[in-house]
């Protein structure tokens, strides 16, 4: 892992950690619902893609490879430290754009397609197609308002939702669709919804290292008959 994904790393777990907005970030629970039926009723979109690819519940598979590649550059995966794509990022920002964010849908649509114009234009490829490093240069130019082909929504005010977006799915509870495996909280330590902590524990300041971690998807009473 090279100094600047080390460094980008570190920035978003500390941005979080320091929060302390762990449990809290994500999208609402009642949404929940809304993004589970939106998965399963989702119909097949009317594109070509690529044989036993499996389009999600909102974006297609052209939209859900950019919106990895992105998201993976703003949270970089190394070995033993799982990144965007290890953590589910794009399952998670795909339900909540067929759910809880629908009102985002047409500001992914055009945003992801300012991004492609700006690739094109300027590195006469798809962001997907670009190394790491040009995809960090193209992500840098978005951070810093200096891609033109954007209008609405601003190259800024993309860049810093599909941060906001990354965030969330790193450290959202996983039964939003992200966070796989608790990947961002052991990241940062954090133990999930335990249903007690002994004083120590309470008192410590090392990551919490007892019993499992437990998310929202335990704490659901089981429907019976």
């Amino acid at each position: 892992m090279s100094k600047h994904d080390e460094a980008r790393r570190a920035f978003l777990v500390g941005a979080v950690a320091g929060a302390g907005a762990v449990a809290g970030v994500g999208i609402a629970p009642q949404a929940l619902a809304q993004n589970q039926v939106a998965a399963k009723e989702a119909p097949p979109a009317a594109h070509e893609h690529s044989p036993g690819a499996r389009l999600g519940a909102f974006l297609n598979a052209e939209n859900s490879a950019t919106v990895a590649a992105f998201t993976e550059r703003l949270m970089p995966g190394a070995p033993g430290k799982p990144g965007a794509l290890e953590a589910g990022v794009l399952n998670y920002i795909d339900l909540a754009l067929a759910g809880a964010y629908a009102d985002q849908q047409d500001f992914y649509r055009r945003g992801l397609a300012a991004l492609d114009a700006y690739c094109r234009k300027t590195h006469n490829a798809q962001f997907t197609q670009l190394s790491a490093v040009k995809q960090d240069e193209v992500i840098k130019a978005l951070e810093d308002g200096k891609a033109a082909e954007f209008t609405w929504p601003s190259a800024q005010a993309f860049f810093n939702t599909l941060r906001t977006h990354t965030i969330e799915g790193m450290f959202a509870d996983p039964v939003y669709g992200g966070n796989k495996d608790f990947a961002g909280w052991r990241l940062v330590g954090f133990p999930g919804a335990q249903p007690q902590f002994t004083p120590a524990d309470m008192q410590s300041r090392e990551a919490y290292a007892g019993t499992p971690m437990i998310g929202l998807q335990a704490q659901t009473p089981m429907r019976r008959g």
